[in-house]
């Protein structure tokens, strides 16, 4: 009896996917934190991508079924998508980190990350541009950046005696441009309602292998003062609260 009250009580533990599809040629869905769910225009904003994301896959594994049913021999393509909030800074810009899980039957399932900056009074998603000066691609703002985050890669891959990969050929896809050094997000700060500096994040196969996982390069505030704007110099302060790094693999 209470081997069954134990097994009852964590299905019902299990948080429910916001959207969902099974079939014999895919399983989908979708989750978004609570804080997410909270903000009814922020919620409804991820979970029209996260439909669209879902339609898309199971399109794709339809098609793929039907050419190649051998494929799915073992099971149906599987996938995952997890909206989680990082931070929220000054009171309504929030930081979301957006996770995916893949397993088409391939050698290993495969992960991918992305971010959202969203602005909750302006209710829609933003970028970091109206935090510096100028971001122009190739400019001193992005080099510095760029620079930066490199420089915290190299110091995760020593703590992880991966250095061998600490290499400009796995740092090639970076550039100093918005759109091509990293997902970003506003890292929390030990001071209220601040940011302490920028975290970008990526995936396996991004800055190394894929046995060495995710990575999360932090690049401090203060190493991007000289490229603030009154708005940036408002939100970032304080420092990366101890252990915001755990476990980020």
């Amino acid at each position: 009896m209470i081997a069954c009250l134990a097994t009852v009580a964590a299905f019902a533990a299990e948080p429910r996917p916001e959207a969902a599809i099974k079939n014999k040629s895919v399983e989908a869905s979708v989750f978004l934190d609570d804080k997410i769910k909270a903000d009814a225009v922020l919620s409804a904003d991820c979970l029209t991508e996260g439909r669209k994301w879902i339609d898309k896959n199971a399109a794709e594994a339809a098609a793929s079924r039907k050419q190649d049913p051998v494929m799915f021999r073992n099971g149906a393509w599987s996938f995952e998508r997890n909206y989680a909030v990082r931070s929220v800074v000054d009171g309504h810009y929030v930081s979301i980190v957006r996770s995916d899980y893949m397993n088409t039957g391939g050698a290993h399932p495969n992960s991918d990350v992305d971010t959202i900056l969203w602005d909750a009074t302006a209710k829609k998603r933003i970028s970091i541009r109206p935090f510096f000066t100028e971001t122009a691609d190739n400019g001193p703002t992005m080099k510095a950046m760029l620079k930066d985050v490199i420089a915290s890669l190299n110091i995760e891959k020593k703590k992880r005696d991966t250095t061998e990969t600490a290499t400009a050929e796995w740092y090639k896809g970076l550039e100093p441009k918005l759109l091509k050094i990293g997902a970003v997000t506003l890292a929390p700060s030990t001071e209220a309602d601040k940011s302490s500096g920028l975290t970008f994040h990526y995936p396996p196969y991004a800055v190394g292998p894929y046995a060495e996982g995710q990575y999360v390069a932090f690049v401090p505030w203060e190493a991007l003062k000289p490229y603030l704007t009154p708005e940036g110099v408002k939100i970032f302060g304080g420092a990366r609260p101890k252990g915001d790094d755990d476990g980020e693999r």
